[in-house]
């Protein structure tokens, strides 16, 4: 049976002095865990046991209906967006980089919205965004009519964002959510479906209230 270290887990051990997990392939980090540990500078090193046991890698593009992605951010959420980058390259899915491109201060609005263009003109299945709260990025990438920002902070809002609202677009914030949280959102997000039905009935009513504003009729 493997051995659980929450977030909890690793307060108290750093709590105690320890700076070092030795782990086998037995254990199981949260994501939490794993960003706590990362902030409180505690190592986790292999130690190896007579199960020779491996962590894989699974390609989650094969269990999800998104395969290409565009990917967005600010000055910062740049180097979590390189990060991540990479990570959903191991995972086989195909990445569309819109900037920005280094730390430099830029303007949010401008990447929201090339991240919305490509999901709206299906140059893309999806599109994520990064900036520091995950706030304005999705407040100007939902100003594209038949974009659905989703801002999510753990694996319940991203897997209700995809089956209730049918979200294109996921926004994470960089400054408050650790790459290992990140990850597990992501993980989350990508491999759930809309759920249609009454959820359809809903998203046809935003519908309306976007052509309402296109069409001037109010």
């Amino acid at each position: 049976m493997k051995k659980l270290y929450t977030e909890d887990d690793i307060l108290k051990l750093s709590g105690e002095g320890n700076s070092v997990i030795y782990v086998t392939g037995h254990e199981v980090f949260t994501p939490l865990a794993l960003d706590k540990a990362k902030e409180l500078k505690i190592t986790l090193k292999k130690k190896t046991d007579t199960s020779n046991s491996k962590v894989s890698t699974p390609n989650i593009s094969k269990a999800s209906s998104i395969k290409k992605i565009a990917l967005g951010s600010d000055h910062t959420g740049f180097e979590t967006k390189k990060i991540i980058s990479g990570y959903l390259v191991t995972k086989g899915f195909d990445i569309v980089d819109v900037g920005t491109f280094d730390d430099k201060s830029c303007d949010y609005p401008d990447f929201s919205f090339e991240v919305a263009k490509k999901v709206v003109l299906h140059d893309v299945d999806a599109g994520i965004i990064f900036d520091a709260t995950g706030i304005p990025s999705a407040i100007t990438a939902n100003k594209v009519p038949g974009i659905r920002a989703a801002t999510c902070y753990n694996e319940f809002s991203a897997r209700s964002s995809r089956e209730h609202n049918n979200a294109n677009v996921l926004v994470l914030g960089a400054k408050i959510l650790g790459i290992e949280t990140i990850k597990s959102i992501l993980d989350t997000w990508l491999v759930t479906d809309f759920l249609g039905e009454r959820h359809q009935r809903r998203l046809d009513k935003i519908t309306k209230i976007e052509l309402l504003f296109i069409n001037k009729e109010l």
